[in-house]
């Protein structure tokens, strides 16, 4: 899910695929920047020169840098998304894969605490205009979790749940990149807040 496909720009064309090499270099870059630094060693003047892009090309791109940033984040996600899919959790029940997914993923996150960090200041400090990006990783975020449940038409209830479940990984990110929890009580709140999979799942009933 691209960031060019959001709603704040439904008529922008597909990206080229040289448009396309633009973008993941500057994504690429992002990263690696902030992965040495956090959040304040992701200058816009610095990703472009280690993209090769110019500053004006890399503003057409990403406003600013908490876009890039919750941009950079989306991908992160999407990269972790296609390697759940090749090693998918092994719970017995929806909720345990859920569990399992999730942990997984903020583990990947934990081996670079640095880029996690950043990624989750500018979420935080994303305003209106960010909309669309953190629309998308929600998205994102929604569809790792669906797939570890095995929903493709899931209820409104289940959709609730799943979103209880996403502002509990991020609070969890947050408290944890703060030093307010520890993995053990990540794990612990996880599990907890997993098990209203199993409370909003479709009677036979009904």
């Amino acid at each position: 899910m691209p960031a060019e496909a959001s709603s704040a720009s439904p008529a922008s064309p597909p990206l080229t695929e040289r448009q396309e090499a633009r973008r993941r270099r500057i994504l690429h870059a992002s990263a690696q920047l902030a992965s040495r630094g956090g959040f304040d060693a992701v200058q816009m003047r610095e990703v472009a020169e280690s993209s090769q892009v110019a500053l004006g090309t890399l503003y057409r791109y990403f406003p600013s840098k908490v876009h890039l940033l919750v941009a950079t984040m989306q991908d992160q996600l999407e990269h972790m998304h296609g390697t759940l899919r090749k090693k998918p959790p092994q719970g017995e029940t929806a909720a345990e894969r859920v569990a399992e997914t999730l942990m997984r993923a903020f583990r990947a996150l934990q081996r670079e605490p640095h880029l996690a960090d950043a990624m989750v200041r500018a979420l935080t400090f994303a305003d209106r205009s960010v909309s669309p990006e953190v629309d998308q990783v929600s998205r994102q975020t929604t569809v790792i979790i669906l797939d570890a449940m095995g929903l493709e038409n899931p209820t409104p209830e289940q959709l609730s749940a799943v979103r209880v479940i996403e502002h509990t990984w991020h609070s969890a990110l947050i408290t944890w990149l703060s030093g307010r929890a520890s993995i053990a009580q990540v794990k612990i709140d996880i599990e907890t807040v997993c098990r209203l999979i199993d409370l909003t799942a479709p009677t036979d009933a009904s």
